[in-house]
């Protein structure tokens, strides 16, 4: 399990590094996420992100189980 947290916390502290340079791919706003712009109002869900990133993470896990 601390195996498991630390793997998380580096990987949280290198998305948030990497932040930048992941936006100048639009990543966090792929093909598939809801976008609502209203005036006044913007309702922004990240599905597609959000299904790439589940992805990507049980692989990673996957593979530090093997």
């Amino acid at each position: 399990m601390s195996r498991v947290l630390i793997v998380a916390g580096l990987l949280i502290l290198a998305a948030g590094l990497l932040w930048p340079w992941l936006m100048r791919l639009h990543f966090g706003r792929l093909p598939g996420d809801i976008v609502i712009q209203r005036p006044g109002f913007t309702f922004y869900m990240p599905l597609m992100t959000g299904l790439l990133l589940s992805v990507v993470l049980s692989l990673i896990l996957w593979l530090l189980r093997r």
